[in-house]
């Protein structure tokens, strides 16, 4: 476990805006989260917050001109009930502290990990969370493309929030057009086949065919496609080579089956968007 390394300036100035950090909970390339706690000045309000800490000393130039004022840039913008929302975010120095509500019950990953496959009907509930937050998203002209089981945390009441805004774009340049992404975004086993071609790509397609693939694991706790080799991969998703297990295809209605069919649709063309779910 990582210990509180902060400074006392840093300590007076988290107390100073109701601020402070309880325990480690883990870590990225560039940033640890922690859990906090935070109190208002007059006492009346308390949260229990999740407290992303970015060392911009420590990370390329790419990520602190480019990806972390972008990640801000969105996070700041957002608010719907099914998108990870921010208690307030500030710059110490070479430090960026970014509060956000805390998930108590963890990442759908983990989830699945511990239960197993998740019910159809369980499944229909947090994918449409899920699409409706992802619908606001694209609505703002905002791409996420890193969707993925590890991105999408559980509250106590075990509704599902969108969160990790790190590889998010706008999907519109200074003219107001669309603008096409040439960053290799996300994880492999999540990435849309017109990424894994490396040409440049229209970003808001990508994030529903990550969708699809998490509507597959919640479904049948496993991956749709065999990610150990990109060309292996890249030619199963041409192909549509994905299986239902046989004791899950058997249970799944029909129209569940066509929204996952209509997501891992390898042409960006016709696959659906996030309005048509």
């Amino acid at each position: 476990m990582s210990e509180l390394k902060t400074t006392i300036s840093e300590e007076i100035t988290l107390s100073s805006k109701g601020y402070k950090l309880q325990k480690f909970l883990g870590e990225g390339a560039y940033a640890k989260v922690y859990l906090a706690e935070y109190t208002s000045k007059d006492e009346k309000h308390k949260a229990i917050l999740a407290c992303k800490i970015i060392e911009t000393s420590k990370a390329p130039r790419d990520f602190v001109v480019k990806f972390l004022p972008r990640e801000i840039d969105v996070l700041i913008r957002l608010s719907h009930p099914h998108l990870i929302n921010v208690h307030s975010i500030f710059q110490r120095k070479t430090k960026y502290f970014i509060f956000m509500r805390f998930s108590e019950n963890g990442d759908l990953l983990g989830y699945v990990l511990k239960n197993g496959c998740v019910s159809e009907n369980q499944s229909r509930v947090w994918f449409r969370q899920l699409a409706l937050g992802l619908q606001y998203l694209h609505e703002l002209e905002i791409a996420h493309r890193d969707i993925k089981c590890e991105n999408i945390l559980l509250t106590a009441n075990y509704n599902v929030k969108l969160s990790d805004f790190g590889f998010s774009r706008f999907c519109l340049d200074d003219t107001d057009t669309l603008a096409l992404s040439e960053t290799y975004c996300g994880s492999m086993s999540y990435a849309a086949p017109e990424i894994l071609r490396g040409k440049p790509y229209m970003p808001k397609p990508t994030d529903l065919w990550s969708l699809g693939v998490v509507l597959f694991v919640m479904l049948n706790k496993c991956m749709p496609f065999d990610d150990t080799q990109m060309r292996k991969l890249y030619e199963q998703q041409m192909g549509k080579k994905y299986r239902f297990r046989s004791r899950v295809s058997s249970a799944v209605s029909s129209e569940c089956k066509s929204v996952v069919k209509h997501l891992l649709e390898p042409d960006p063309g016709l696959r659906h968007s996030a309005q048509q779910l």
